[in-house]
């Protein structure tokens, strides 16, 4: 059955739809058969995968308002291995119109129980904020990832994305558990970086994943190509970064087996 993975941090900027493109797209890469929602009304994930956001017919937003089937959401084969569920700017209204709405947290959920057996991961990129489109990824989730940029005020709001978890994990998901941090932007010339690392290590302690994901201009310049790293630049240091998180992803999930 499916891992589901969602992709959380309120703090934008941190590399959390990097992550969510690349993760998705090296697990693929690896033989997995993957699911990437795209639960951010910005619709990076959905132009990063390659997939022209403003013409899709059916998104997200359409399969939370009950106006599509997840069927009719889904574009097949994004990338080889890999389905998506894309996003628009038309996400942004889901939350008033899901207002009064009867068991509104669990409407992914519902969808995405029907397609899990499909599927050896689900990654769900949530939007950069606390609110009720996060809670409906947490509540389908089994585990939640946060990258956290490797800056000065990266603790801040940690706890504060801790305690939705938590509240999540009391009131909608008691499975929900915390998958781990991946560091991100990592810049080795700087001992701030360093210094920010060991400093979530200690506060933390939390699953941290070994792998860093270094600050990489190959990284930064693959989305306006619509492609995941891997495919844009095999060689480069973050492809290297990503295939290694989606080894420890793999191994992470047969080890709780």
């Amino acid at each position: 059955m499916g891992r589901i993975i969602a992709i959380a941090n309120q703090k934008g900027g941190v590399g959390k739809t990097t992550t969510a493109i690349n993760l998705s797209s090296c697990l693929a890469e690896m033989g997995q058969k993957i699911l990437t929602v795209d639960m951010d009304p910005q619709g990076n994930t959905t132009s990063g995968l390659g997939v022209d956001k403003n013409s899709v017919d059916n998104t997200v937003y359409q399969l939370l308002i009950g106006a599509c089937t997840l069927d009719q959401c889904i574009v097949k084969d994004a990338i080889e291995k890999l389905d998506l569920i894309p996003s628009n700017v038309n996400l942004s209204g889901a939350e008033i119109e899901l207002i009064g709405i009867q068991e509104k947290e669990y409407i992914l959920k519902k969808q995405i129980e029907t397609v899990r057996e499909s599927y050896d991961f689900i990654i769900i990129d949530c939007p950069p904020s606390l609110n009720m489109l996060t809670v409906n990824a947490m509540t389908t989730a089994d585990t939640v990832l946060v990258p956290i940029q490797c800056e000065y005020y990266a603790l801040e709001g940690l706890s504060q994305l801790m305690h939705t978890i938590n509240l999540v994990k009391q009131r909608l998901n008691p499975e929900l558990v915390m998958e781990g941090v991946v560091f991100t932007m990592y810049d080795a010339r700087t001992n701030l970086s360093l210094q920010v690392v060991e400093n979530v290590k200690d506060n933390l302690k939390q699953k941290v994943y070994k792998t860093i994901i270094p600050r990489n201009v190959r990284l930064a310049e693959a989305p306006s190509h619509g492609l995941p790293i891997n495919l844009y630049d095999t060689r480069s240091a973050g492809a290297e970064a990503y295939r290694l998180l989606a080894e420890e992803v793999i191994h992470r999930g047969e080890d709780e087996e």
